[in-house]
This record gives C-alpha cells, sequence and structure tokens, in this order.
C-alpha cells in the first residue's frame, strides 16, 4: 500500500464514520481523532482533499437523511427531522431546506420535486467519489441500434465550474415548456474531456428529447433545435453516483473499445439521464459511445 492510498483509507474512514453517526459528535475534535490527524490541520486537509468544508459535508449528510426522512410518509415529524438534523427549531430547519431545495419540507414531503434535490447534493458525492474506486466489465456493455432523437439543446462552453448556471438555465427552460425528466428524455452530450488543459475549452450540450410536433423558438437565443443521430452504440449503464461518467467513459475508450474490434462513428460520446424507481436512491445514466 503506497503513503496515498493510506492517506485515503484514513479520510475514508471519517467518511464512513459520518454517515454511521449522523446523531453523534460530528465536530472537528471528534473527526480528526478518528483521521488520526491533528485537529490544528485536519478541516484544511478535509477542505483540499474532498473539495467540500467537514462543516458543509457534514451538514450536507445530516440534511440528506432528513430529505429521505421526509419523502417517506409515514416517516417522523417535521419537528423531530428538524432536531435529528441539528438545527435547534423547525423554523431553522425550514429556512436551510427551503434554500437548499427550493420547496419547504411540508411541500417536500406531499410532493418531492427531485431534481433540485439532486442537484443539492453534488458536493457530497463529488466527495465520496475521490475515494470510491469504479470497476467496470464487458459484460455489462451491450451494443444497441439507437433510433434518431430529436432534441432541444443548451449549449455550454466554458470552464466546466460554471456549469451550475446553464444547467439552472436548461432546467428553467424545460419547466417553462412543460417537459418533464419523467416524460422527455434528458441527455448530455460531450465535445470535450472533462478537464482539458484550458478550462475554457471544455464543451457539453444538455438535451431534452422533443416530440415530433414540439416547436422551439428560433427567436429564443438560450436553446435550438438539433438530433442525436441514430445508429449502432455501446452503452454501459451507470447507477447511484451519475455526477462523475468519466471513469465509465474511460472505461469504454481504454478497455472495452479495444478489445471489441469496434470502430466508432464520428459523433461525441453521449449520455441519457433517468431517475431511479426511489429517486433518493439516485439517478441512472446510460453512456452512448457511437459505433459504425
Amino acid at each position: 500500500m503506497t503513503d496515498l492510498d493510506r492517506y485515503r483509507a484514513r479520510m475514508e474512514k471519517v467518511l464512513d464514520h459520518i454517515e454511521r453517526n449522523l446523531d453523534g459528535d460530528l465536530d472537528l475534535d471528534a473527526l480528526s481523532r478518528v483521521a488520526a490527524f491533528s485537529k490544528y490541520h485536519f478541516h484544511r486537509q478535509f477542505g483540499a482533499f474532498f473539495g467540500v468544508s467537514l462543516h458543509r459535508y457534514v451538514q450536507l449528510a445530516r440534511l440528506q437523511r432528513a430529505s429521505k426522512q421526509l419523502a417517506g410518509s409515514q416517516g417522523p415529524s417535521i419537528t423531530e427531522i428538524a432536531l435529528d438534523a441539528g438545527y435547534e427549531t423547525p423554523d431553522a430547519f425550514a429556512r436551510a431546506f427551503r434554500q437548499r431545495f427550493t420547496q419547504s419540507p411540508s411541500s417536500f414531503r406531499k410532493s418531492p420535486d427531485w431534481v433540485p434535490w439532486l442537484q443539492a447534493f453534488r458536493p457530497l458525492h463529488d466527495a465520496r467519489s475521490k475515494i470510491m474506486t469504479t470497476t467496470f466489465s464487458a459484460d455489462q456493455v451491450t451494443i444497441r441500434d439507437v433510433a434518431p432523437t430529436r432534441v432541444a439543446i443548451f449549449e455550454h462552453h466554458g470552464d466546466r465550474r460554471t456549469i451550475d448556471a446553464t444547467i439552472q438555465r436548461f432546467i428553467a427552460w424545460r419547466k417553462s415548456a412543460g417537459l418533464s425528466p419523467q416524460t422527455n428524455p434528458t441527455f448530455n452530450i460531450w465535445y470535450s474531456e472533462r478537464d482539458p488543459v484550458d478550462p475554457a475549452d471544455y464543451r457539453m450540450d444538455l438535451c431534452v428529447g422533443l416530440d415530433a410536433d414540439h416547436a422551439v423558438d428560433p427567436n429564443d437565443g438560450n436553446v435550438k433545435l438539433g438530433e442525436i443521430p441514430g445508429g449502432r452504440c455501446a452503452v454501459l449503464r451507470v447507477t447511484g453516483d451519475t455526477h462523475n461518467l468519466e471513469p465509465a467513459a474511460l472505461y469504454l475508450y481504454r478497455d472495452w473499445l479495444p478489445q471489441s474490434g469496434e470502430e466508432m462513428r464520428d459523433f461525441p460520446i453521449y449520455c441519457q439521464r433517468f431517475f431511479l424507481d426511489k429517486p433518493e436512491l439516485g439517478t441512472a445514466a446510460e453512456l452512448f459511445l457511437p459505433l459504425r
């Protein structure tokens, strides 16, 4: 085991401890002892390693559990959930909840909106993905003949760190057009690598499938009409944490493709995103590598 592996294992131990002790003492002193690092440095180590502060990670982990409890209509009362999540009053919990999810706790309990919910927990998933090793195998890849799909396209050009603003504009437009992810498929098309040398070179399209009679306003500068072409594709399905599909894409390019005897078609790799039957469990995505 390398020094980096040992360091990663200590950090993983902290995340495991947080998940098992959400009702317990999760302050800096306690968690630095779990990691066996000095409390005078651990908060910076955690933030540098995971890209999110220790305080925010704990807050998000507790809020994630609280929101899952809310989604079960037979679960604890909102007051009980608020106190378990570490809030002194239900009002403080409601303010934090609305800020994160654009819904009140009572509204979320009646009819959860899972799109902003998934967006809110991206820092949590990104942090966990740094210590999770995902492996794929050839038997997970299928080859399909895919039909062409008419889509509305939102383009994102520029630093990937600014993509949330494009996603929010895309979601707002989709809602205003009456297009639900449950009824109209959602796609991402990647024209660049995830982390190009120049961040300004990052390019991705966010797309939603359209029926043949659904019009797009030609004067709307945010969106344009397009098509994902049909044809043969290698398809790899990923479930759970789908915020970073780069490991799946690398598997297709580095491992599967050289051994398959297949040749790629002249269209970028793309994915279709799905909600699972229980959206609180995460999402699923199918990665499509176009083939000749």
